[in-house]
């Protein structure tokens, strides 16, 4: 078993658990869950944004702990301030420290969509995303079956939230496409070997259909590099590590974007 194979198996194993603990009832009374979701495609069109997804995450199964204290109110905010479009939540706790409190936290503070960032395989996650504050939620082509991807994908819309699919390669992208998707995800991190190229984005740009706003994940470290992906037609930059190696994540984020609109705008005056 691979890293992803080995997080997919668990993963049913913990769902089942929750779903003794939190009945799915019991989820439906949140505050969250009746309440208006805000579209993540929409933000990432906004063209007074950045583009950029700006996320919150403690660790990964690659690089380990990368802010072992991070402040998530603190973060969540600083990024809205610093101009982010939205903000990407890692929930899954085993392998990212993350929790569901860390997205109603940053949820609590804040207007802008929300993707909970999760490994998502049976629709009781998609109503704890709701019930929680997300906006929208990820769907990983690895690690689910084309008709798998569809049918989630479809529970998801009925409950008004939006679905960014992720794929690594051509063969998941036409395989797994499907009418009830609203953004496909690119991530740049190679599943097998971990190595990470933007390219990987460009190349298959041309493949995902106008329908679905795109967005570039992983490896995305200087603002030149968006500017690059946007030829490409890219409109969503997905940024954690980037941000998170920093002690005070949001100034990180703040300086970037304030990088970025300098250099679109001497681009603009060329």
């Amino acid at each position: 078993m691979n890293i992803l194979e080995e997080i997919i198996a668990s993963k049913y194993k913990e769902v089942e658990e929750k779903k003794g603990l939190f009945p799915t009832k019991l989820l439906e009374r949140s505050l969250y869950f009746s309440g208006q979701t805000v579209s993540l495609k929409k933000y990432l069109l906004r063209e007074d944004k950045s583009g950029i997804i700006a996320e919150i995450k403690r660790q990964s199964p690659s690089k380990g702990v990368i802010n072992a204290h991070l402040d998530v109110e603190r973060t969540a905010i600083g990024y809205m301030q610093a101009g982010a479009s939205a903000l990407s939540v890692l929930t899954d706790k085993k392998n990212f420290g993350g929790s569901n409190d860390d997205l109603t936290v940053a949820r609590k503070f804040n207007f802008c969509p929300i993707l909970r960032k999760d490994f998502i395989v049976d629709e009781y996650q998609i109503v704890e995303a709701k019930s929680i504050g997300a906006d929208a939620i990820l769907l990983i082509a690895a690690a689910l079956k084309p008709e798998q991807i569809e049918r989630l994908a479809s529970f998801a819309k009925s409950l008004n939230l939006e679905v960014l699919m992720e794929v690594h390669n051509k063969e998941e992208l036409e395989e797994s496409l499907n009418q009830h998707l609203d953004l496909v995800g690119v991530n740049n991190r190679n599943l097998k070997t971990f190595e990470v190229d933007i390219n990987t984005s460009k190349e298959l740009a041309k493949d995902i259909p106008n329908e679905f706003v795109k967005v570039s994940e992983s490896g995305i470290s200087t603002p030149d590099a968006i500017l690059e992906l946007q030829k490409h037609g890219f409109n969503g930059f997905l940024i954690g590590e980037r941000f998170m190696q920093s002690g005070r994540p949001e100034r990180s984020c703040k300086r970037f974007i304030e990088t970025l609109n300098l250099a679109k705008r001497e681009h603009a005056n060329a």
